[in-house]
């Protein structure tokens, strides 16, 4: 049961930002490394339980805003798709780079601490994206590393309008090319712990591992292991038993 500090905790003005960058779930737009292994239909619903379970883990926590920032063109089908449970904006421009810039622009007014957060990583733990806001508290930036050379979080709490472009977007040196923009602005930077997002067969195999010991960390994404399971199976070992 919650107890009385934490509801006055959830009923007070949320002073914090969380912002999912997130897509419509459409065939050729979302998880395009994963349609290579996978059925269409498997990749679609997998996007679809992946960002549910985000939105899930983003409002579990305490004094937080939570809004979803996608392109124009998804938009309407995102506000379908998660309700009147968070705001769903449209960036200005195309491509991760201009809607990460759209985010700092739009809800950094005041100063207010911004970490925006993919939407394929609903395992992190919450106490990681509470450190990501401690953190932001002493440092201009804070950025959570991926294995893969990414990055699954970034946050700020001014919009620095030269700290993302579209070069190296998505790609292995994106975390280096974030960091040497940090030094040429001079902006302070701490790191919350390494983890793995969603991108490629092995990182959903290591997933199905985990989630086959821990499945309330993500509970629409197992049981999509569990719809799929012959079809994940066939990626390798780590998804029997599902």
């Amino acid at each position: 049961m919650e107890s009385f500090s934490q509801a006055v905790a959830r009923s007070a003005p949320a002073s914090r930002t969380l912002v999912i960058m997130a897509k419509a779930p459409k065939p050729g737009r979302v998880k395009t490394r994963l349609a290579e292994s996978l059925p269409s239909a498997a990749v679609i619903a997998l996007y679809r339980c992946l960002l549910e379970d985000t939105l899930a883990l983003a409002n579990s926590l305490t004094g937080v805003k939570v809004a979803v920032m996608c392109p124009e063109p998804d938009q309407n089908e995102l506000a379908h798709l998660v309700g009147d449970t968070v705001e769903v904006i449209a960036q200005k421009g195309e491509g991760l780079a201009a809607g990460l810039t759209s985010v700092f622009g739009h809800f950094t007014a005041g100063g207010r601490p911004v970490i925006a957060f993919n939407s394929d990583s609903p395992h992190l733990a919450p106490s990681v994206l509470d450190n990501a806001f401690e953190i932001l508290a002493a440092q201009d930036v804070v950025v959570g590393p991926t294995h893969d050379g990414g990055y699954y979080l970034v946050g700020a709490k001014a919009a620095h309008l030269s700290l993302f472009e579209a070069d190296g977007m998505g790609t292995g040196s994106a975390l280096d090319r974030l960091l040497l923009r940090t030094k040429a602005l001079e902006l302070s930077i701490g790191f919350t712990e390494t983890f793995y997002d969603i991108d490629v067969a092995n990182d959903l195999l290591q997933l199905a591992r985990e989630l086959r010991l821990t499945p309330d960390k993500a509970p629409r994404t197992a049981r999509w292991f569990g719809t799929w399971q012959q079809e994940v199976a066939q990626l390798g070992p780590g998804a029997e038993g599902l």
